[in-house]
């Protein structure tokens, strides 16, 4: 009997839909109010455009990586086949697993904790009932998951309805109360461009680049993509341009109603704005809308991490245990149970400005600017036919997402990025002492045993 395989049956929509409910999930509703804060002016907008630009630079990095190596795991075969299967592709495959067992439940214990953060407005909880409830989302998203994924597809597009369904109604209610055209007349009202601008956006953008964070996670599933060639990049671009007009007619719409100098200081904005406009019960009507969100977002960013450690498992670079695919319904089961109950433990254990700061400052160095200069390899040694995807003016945009990459990063915090640093160096070491265990040891290559995806 044959072992179970991965199948290819997620189409544009479903792609589109799994990367959008990624994106938006709680965080630019609580980061709203943090991104006018650190901006302090109504030029709060440019910082919303600075985190598009730069998801749109990166995605074409992504879709030039997705679309010549389109299988489960996403960056870790990229980073394997960019820096090679000996030595230092080993290494830099390893650490993106490393990290990833630590940055993405981080990632979903954030929405969780937002979700719970959130709830709070409709009914008051004490800490506990807090962490009670954020802990209560994790594993109800990995009882969700726990299913084929033509059927995960379809939840996809139901949760993906009420994100737009909520996106719109926002948008809608300060285009027709609101004084809508007063936020872009005064955009520039006491903008002076100096350093401390530059350094407001730098701040500001960690926040609203957390906001973008998933317009990727189609690749995670590059082994059950239809036609990933057009559809790994297609849904991509239309994910983040179709986020960002609505992020950028979100914003306008709430300081519309409120003030500017209100907001930024508002832990609950969107739902005041609703109350500013329709009264109480319209309050409590978009804030259940937004906890819809958020717990899309947790649904889309598990689906999507749950296949990497499976991918290097299946590559013989991880626990043999994450290989494992479930008999029936055809999915990474053991992977979901292990990154669900981590995240489980850190919803309960970590305030959510730590998790936003953290999970940036980890991913960058070895995901973004890692596959990034390992584009360049890449380039380098194959030839042009090899990538059905390719960006425009290469290698400008690969080098300038390297530059805004690095700025984010020193953005984040030095404590931030020594944590990042910290992991790695850990990382590194648990690396070499497994290839000693394993008598891998001096990089000993070893071949390839990824499943092979069946076409439907």
């Amino acid at each position: 009997m044959a072992a179970p395989v991965l199948e290819r049956r997620l189409g544009l929509v479903q792609a589109t839909a799994i990367n959008m409910i990624d994106m938006v999930g709680i965080g630019p509703f609580i980061t709203l109010p943090m991104v006018i804060g650190m901006m302090n002016g109504p030029w709060f907008l440019y910082a919303w455009v600075a985190g598009a630009i730069l998801s749109f630079i990166d995605a074409m990095i992504w879709s030039e990586l997705g679309t010549a190596f389109p299988k489960a795991g996403g960056s870790y075969n990229f980073l394997k086949e960019a820096y090679g299967t000996n030595g230092v592709g080993r290494m830099m495959s390893f650490l993106f697993v490393w990290q990833t067992m630590i940055q993405a439940p981080l990632v979903i214990a954030s929405a969780s904790i937002g979700f719970a953060s959130y709830f709070s407005y409709l009914v008051p909880l004490t800490s506990i009932e807090s962490k009670m409830l954020s802990g209560a989302v994790v594993i109800l998203i990995v009882l969700l998951l726990y299913r084929k994924i033509d059927a995960i597809g379809k939840i996809s597009i139901f949760l993906w309805a009420g994100v737009i369904v909520t996106l719109f109604w926002i948008i809608g209610a300060g285009i027709a109360y609101g004084n809508f055209t007063a936020p872009i007349r005064h955009i520039n009202d006491g903008l002076t461009i100096n350093y401390a601008f530059v350094s407001a956006i730098g701040f500001a953008s960690v926040k609203s680049v957390y906001s973008y964070l998933g317009y990727y996670n189609v690749c995670h599933l590059g082994g059950e993509i239809k036609d990933p060639s057009k559809n790994i990049p297609r849904s991509m671009f239309l994910s983040i341009g179709g986020i960002a007009i609505l992020y950028l007619l979100m914003n306008i719409s709430v300081v519309s109603v409120i003030p500017w100098q209100q907001a930024k200081g508002s832990e609950f904005v969107l739902s005041l704005f609703m109350k500013e406009l329709a009264g109480s019960t319209a309050a409590k009507i978009i804030t259940c809308l937004i906890l819809w969100v958020a717990f899309a977002s947790v649904f889309s960013a598990t689906l999507g991490y749950s296949r990497i450690p499976y991918a290097a498992a299946a590559d013989g670079a991880f626990f043999k245990v994450f290989a494992r695919v479930h008999p029936t319904k055809h999915f990474p089961y053991v992977s979901l149970l292990v990154l669900g109950s981590i995240a489980f433990v850190f919803s309960l254990l970590f305030r959510l400005s730590e998790v936003i700061s953290a999970i940036l400052a980890m991913r960058i160095l070895i995901q973004f600017i890692g596959q990034a200069i390992g584009l360049l390899l890449l380039r380098k040694a194959r030839v042009k036919t090899d990538f059905p995807y390719k960006m425009p003016l290469f290698p400008i945009p690969v080098y300038i997402a390297i530059a805004i990459w690095l700025f984010i990063l020193y953005k984040t915090g030095l404590e931030m990025a020594s944590y990042g640093l910290i992991v790695i160096a850990a990382g590194i070491i648990v690396f070499f002492i497994k290839a000693k265990v394993n008598k891998e040891w001096p990089f000993v290559k070893t071949s390839s045993n990824n499943p092979i995806v069946k076409e439907t």
